[in-house]
């Protein structure tokens, strides 16, 4: 198998890697690469890993017609950061989406189309790198653990040590992606490798199940599981990518569908919130909850709102203080371990009536946090409140960087 590792001469457009060495108990160089780094997600992995304490951009990729130019030539025209392009990373030569020019990274961060994603991202974790995406094309998959960090980072740990581990009949995870190996150079590497020593693939959610189940985990754990969630939201235009929704479809308008939106969330929440069984090494959704969506597309640059009503299995229900007293409490792993992006509260409960606003809350928490208001009894249901999230933050990039993050603490990314 090639590896990540490996000693092979490093494509000459790139920098030479940093040292591995942990100056620091929380400062490490691990060199990076990005997948789609052009792209809107793309560029939010850019900006959130400028002068990251573990992770330095090392490779770029993007389409062919980006490949072989100067990131700031090739990103010159759909660049939408408030910030600059990184000098270090503008000069970096953006390079195709081929393992062979990503040697000498150990983490992938993919931030793929979903036209693309599958095959490509397959193809890395068969080069045995560790890659984390933001693509939906692996997110149900019984091998593949869909992760909020600051919702259910204790299944990484298990479904890692599943993905690289090895029987007689080769490596689980390559058998499973040897549909999207069909056609590459790696599909003998599917069928003839036995494990994976540094590789492993994670995804995160949807970027508006991402602010739902936030929330949510801190409702389970406090009073047991939700059986009904009835949630609709306002999303942002930024997560349509760029150029994303036309002028004229957006301005003065709300656009009451996005495509995949709904599904995705009410299938997702299940498995996030759910656990994973060792003995038959697969995910269980939570018992009996059932969401249903409805998803709107808003004219907001960033920031999804989500207005959200649900009920709790077990009766009497709690109060509402006790329901605003739980979210308040709510600590997550990525906080305990200590990861430099977790925020100090994984939710913030506001009191205004007028409260959670995109452009006033979005930024809570460098955009890692969801802002909660409006918490009051349902009069169908037993709760109900309005969420927000930052969905290209702790919605999209943040969560894979978080993710990473997480991964180094547990000792999986060395």
């Amino acid at each position: 198998m090639s590896s990540s590792s490996s000693s092979s001469s490093l494509p000459s457009s790139q920098p030479p890697p940093p040292t591995t060495t942990a100056t620091t108990s929380t400062t490490i160089q691990i060199p990076v690469g990005i997948l789609g780094a052009t792209g809107t997600v793309g560029q939010r992995f850019i900006t959130l890993l400028q002068n990251h304490p573990y992770f330095v951009v090392r490779t770029l990729g993007a389409s062919p017609r980006s490949a072989g130019k100067p990131y700031a030539e090739a990103a010159a025209r759909s660049w939408k950061q408030s910030v600059p392009i990184p000098a270090h990373v503008a000069s970096l030569v953006v390079q195709e989406c081929d393992p062979a020019a990503f040697v000498g990274c150990r983490v992938i961060f993919s931030g793929l189309d979903s036209d693309v994603a599958g095959t490509v991202e397959a193809r890395f974790v068969a080069h045995d790198f560790a890659v984390l995406s933001n693509a939906k094309n692996h997110r149900m998959s019984p091998l593949v653990p869909l992760i909020v960090p600051v919702v259910n980072a204790d299944h990484f740990q298990q479904i890692v040590d599943v993905q690289r581990s090895s029987s007689a009949a080769g490596n689980p995870l390559l058998a499973s992606l040897a549909p999207h190996l069909v056609g590459t150079p790696e599909a003998s590497i599917a069928a003839s490798e036995s494990s994976l020593k540094n590789g492993f693939l994670i995804t995160n959610a949807n970027c508006s199940t991402t602010g739902l189940v936030v929330p949510l985990k801190a409702l389970q754990d406090a009073f047991g599981p939700i059986s009904r969630c009835v949630v609709t939201t306002l999303q942002a235009v930024s997560g349509a990518g760029y150029p994303g929704v036309p002028t004229l479809d957006i301005i003065d308008n709300v656009v009451p569908y996005i495509s995949g939106e709904e599904e995705k969330m009410e299938v997702e929440a299940a498995k996030i919130l759910g656990s994973f069984d060792r003995a038959t090494n697969a995910f269980v959704d939570a018992p009996g909850m059932k969401v249903s969506a409805t998803c709107n597309r808003v004219f907001v640059l960033d920031g999804h709102t989500e207005c959200v009503s649900l009920e709790f299995a077990r009766r009497p229900a709690p109060s509402v203080g006790a329901v605003i007293a739980a979210l308040e409490a709510y600590r997550c792993d990525a906080q305990a371990l200590g990861c430099p992006s977790a925020p100090q509260r994984a939710i913030v409960v506001t009191k205004a009536v007028d409260r959670p606003q995109p452009r006033l809350d979005r930024e809570t928490e460098r955009g890692y946090a969801v802002t909660v208001g409006r918490v009051r009894p349902c009069n169908v249901f037993d709760v109900k409140f309005t969420l927000l999230s930052h969905n290209t933050v702790l919605g999209a990039a943040g969560s894979a960087i978080l993710n990473a993050e997480v991964a180094v603490a547990k000792g999986l990314i060395k």
